[in-house]
């Protein structure tokens, strides 16, 4: 949260930034490693993913629109513009919002 918020904040003060703005972590993951690291956060099981047919029986379309085809984004003009996030890693952002 203050990752996105400072990434807002950075976007209003920078005269070098135009067009759209990648608000994302600089360090992506696959969905196994997010699940993974979630699990440890919250100290739960991590026992499997859900299987691509349980989300296409759940949320039909949707499910390959939102959680099984890859989003690749990166924070390009953020970081080309000096941002420093305070959470660039996925298990600090998560122990930070959830714990």
């Amino acid at each position: 949260m203050k990752d996105l918020v400072g990434a807002i904040h950075h976007v209003l003060r920078s005269d070098l930034l135009r067009g759209p703005v990648n608000l994302v972590a600089p360090k992506p993951v696959r969905n196994d490693e997010f699940s993974k690291i979630l699990a440890t956060v919250l100290s739960r099981p991590s026992i499997f993913p859900m299987p691509a047919f349980a989300a296409r029986l759940a949320l039909g379309q949707m499910a390959d629109e939102l959680l099984l085809a890859s989003q690749h984004v990166e924070p390009a003009k953020l970081i080309a513009t000096g941002y420093s996030f305070q959470h660039a890693d996925l298990k600090p952002a998560l122990e930070a919002i959830l714990q």
